[in-house]
């Protein structure tokens, strides 16, 4: 069986996730190809799809939500992720597992459940929500003067985990701000959920984005369990490897595994990209000068930065007196190449985020940790976001 070498992982991993080239694609099929892109925050993921799109337009982004062709819903470890409106449909049902088993294993909302038919709560959620959308709070208040003795807040999380509820726009609406606010996903989508997309499928689709992976890699991504034997089921249509560390590595047999040598260009990835969430083993992007900065678990998330396809920086954004600065903070000091190519990079992100302000570009010391920028305060862990 052929050994993959972390960096050939490395390239054949960022090819599919369309950061070896920027791909001529439109936003929907790029979201669709990437299997949804983890949107917990209102407006950072954005940059997701710039990295990854030739002349991407947060315009024509946006445009997706309010037309409804795609949706802020909980799926993959019961997070939010942006979707199409078709593929929520066909994959919150194969995900529901994850979700329920948040719910229950909470600490918070859990508890506040106990010995509660949690089917009754959804019945009257969804009873409310047809009604007209509403925020949590609202939601958790109004199911709270059925329920009075559990709290309004866990009322309103079961709802959100049980019921398939995305959140309507201008929550997520590039150049907007809004009050998340949950309306049926069937409704919004006016169309049912799908029951003919399999778990089966949902895999082999995670593969092509993520892929070569192990079990282990899969189960993190979605948040699902037990899936070695549907891997082994599998097998016969799937290409196997090895990586460095002797894991076994499912992957398609066609699918791209560039020379390990080929260049990587700079990229800016978002504080929630998946590329860095979606594998139990995440050295095949992670480095160790990443590790060494300490970042708590549940302390602030950075927005990092890849050079040769590794995490080799952090970066924030800040806008004051009519400049919008970009600050890029090393790991290591950069040649003058790294530099030229992330001036080159980080012109084109400054135009994206803030096009009518003057712009500058700033470089720390390495080794430098910086976390003025308040939008870079986001938990290490990806939380569940109502």
């Amino acid at each position: 069986m052929q050994t993959l070498t972390r960096r050939a992982l490395n390239r054949a991993t960022l090819d599919r996730q369309m950061l070896l080239r920027r791909a001529d694609l439109t936003p929907l099929q790029a979201v669709e190809h990437l299997v949804g892109l983890q949107a917990q925050t209102p407006h950072t993921w954005y940059v997701g799809l710039w990295s990854r799109l030739a002349g991407c337009r947060p315009e024509e982004v946006a445009a997706l939500l309010t037309q409804r062709r795609a949706v802020r819903i909980a799926l993959m470890r019961s997070t939010i992720h942006l979707v199409s409106t078709a593929d929520a449909l066909a994959l919150r049902p194969l995900v529901q597992p994850a979700l329920d088993r948040d719910l229950f294993a909470n600490h918070t909302h859990g508890r506040a459940m106990r010995d509660l038919d949690p089917q009754k709560v959804v019945a009257a959620g969804r009873e409310l929500l047809d009604e007209r959308p509403r925020t949590p709070g609202e939601l958790g208040r109004l199911l709270a003067q059925r329920w009075p003795d559990r709290a309004p807040a866990s009322l309103a999380y079961t709802v959100r985990n049980l019921l398939p509820v995305v959140q309507t726009p201008p929550r997520g609406v590039w150049g907007t701000g809004g009050r998340t606010v949950h309306a049926p996903l069937e409704s919004w989508a006016g169309a049912p959920l799908r029951t003919d997309h399999t778990i089966d499928q949902l895999i082999l689709r995670y593969l092509a984005a993520f892929g070569p992976a192990t079990v282990r890699d899969v189960q993190t991504w979605c948040g699902l369990t037990r899936l070695a034997e549907v891997l082994d089921r599998l097998r016969p249509r799937l290409a196997t490897f090895r990586d460095e560390n002797g894991a076994e590595l499912f992957d398609l047999p066609d699918a791209p595994r560039p020379d390990p040598q080929v260049d990587a260009p700079a990229r800016f990835l978002y504080d929630f990209d998946n590329l860095l969430l979606s594998h139990h083993d995440r050295s095949r992007v992670i480095t160790n000068g990443l590790r060494r900065q300490n970042f708590t678990p549940h302390g602030p998330i950075p927005r990092l930065v890849l050079l040769d396809g590794f995490t080799a920086a952090t970066w924030t954004f800040t806008t004051a007196h009519d400049t919008a600065t970009l600050t890029v903070h090393p790991f290591a000091p950069l040649s003058a190449p790294d530099r030229d190519a992330l001036t080159a990079e980080g012109g084109g992100l400054l135009d994206f985020l803030a096009a009518k302000t003057s712009h500058e570009i700033r470089f720390t010391a390495s080794g430098h940790r910086d976390h003025s920028d308040p939008g870079s305060q986001q938990p290490v862990v990806p939380r569940q976001c109502t």
